[in-house]
């Protein structure tokens, strides 16, 4: 059995990488710090792109997959999804990263596989 990191620490790392690399993190929901979900709202300029969630992928490792509404460019969409996942897990971490280009950012990213 491997050690896993836990959400505090990923969300951690992920914060210093984004501002390393010239962008903004902020931490939208803080949520539980051993296992919370993690939820990136993946932005430019301030416009959310689209979302992705840290999941478990059937070989056991962790994969940054494809989540949120059908529209991810959609605000008043994103934020309500963002809304009823709290409601329903109050444990997950929504962090929202401004980098130039975050889908290749974060294909990147350390905590990406």
């Amino acid at each position: 059995m491997s050690a896993r990191i836990t959400s505090k620490t990923l969300v951690s790392a992920l914060r210093r990488q984004v501002e390393a690399a010239g962008g903004h993190a902020m931490v939208l929901t803080k949520g539980d710090e051993i296992s919370g979900a993690v939820i990136l709202a993946l932005a430019n300029r301030g416009l959310v792109r689209g979302l992705r969630e840290r999941g478990l992928a059937p070989d056991g490792s962790y994969q940054w997959v494809a989540a949120g509404p059908d529209d991810a460019e959609d605000p008043a969409a994103v934020s309500a999804y963002i809304e009823r996942r709290s409601n329903f897990d109050p444990d997950i971490w929504v962090v929202e990263i401004d980098v130039e280009d975050p889908e290749a950012w974060l294909d990147e990213f350390i905590g990406a596989s």
